[in-house]
């Protein structure tokens, strides 16, 4: 019983941070929630999922400005949870989806502030722009995943953009500019 506790924490100390360079972990598109949500005219804060997120976060826990982040979102999977709503936003007078497929997030800088939690400065393409935007992360857990048994590694985020300074600025100040993210994501160790 001792050497199979032995061996499970030098494997969790190898998969979650021994390693220089961090470990790579594949986001989960199943277990990723990208939440916008905006005001409406004063009445009410809907909200938008974009789903189907896909890319890599490199995470080391021995040294966490070593870590980074790249994502993309297809805009084709947004999901209001109306469909009327969905074809607009992905129209010409918002994302125009056509013409600009996905948005990308690519970090520039990680920031560790202490506890579990970290400031990710990064650069988000979206609507053919590209600005800087700052992630306040939480590590949720880094650790062998229950169902799988290997290294997974999950984290929530919030951050606020302005929608205008994207080129998307329909029906501002009506429909609000700032609007804010949620995210959620899981991620599994690249094999």
């Amino acid at each position: 019983m001792f050497k199979r506790i032995l061996l499970a924490t030098a494997l969790a100390v190898a998969a979650f941070g021994a390693s220089a360079s961090g470990v790579a972990y594949q986001i989960d598109p199943s277990h990723t929630v990208v939440l916008a949500t905006w005001n409406h005219f004063g009445y009410s804060n809907p909200s938008a999922n974009f789903g189907g997120a896909s890319g890599t976060i490199v995470y080391d826990a021995q040294a966490p400005e070593r870590s980074s982040v790249e994502v993309v979102l297809p805009l084709a999977a947004i999901d209001s949870f109306v469909p009327k709503l969905d074809e607009h936003l992905k129209s010409p007078d918002f994302f125009d989806a056509a013409r600009y497929p996905t948005a990308t997030f690519k970090s520039t800088a990680v920031k560790a502030l202490g506890g579990n939690r970290l400031q990710v400065s990064g650069n988000l393409e979206l609507h053919g722009v590209t600005r800087p935007v700052v992630l306040d992360v939480v590590l949720n857990q880094a650790a062998p995943h229950a169902m799988t048994k290997k290294p997974a590694i999950g984290f929530d985020a919030t951050a606020t953009i302005q929608r205008s300074q994207f080129g998307i600025d329909k029906y501002v100040p009506a429909v609000s500019d700032e609007i804010a993210l949620r995210i959620t994501t899981e991620a599994h160790a690249v094999e």
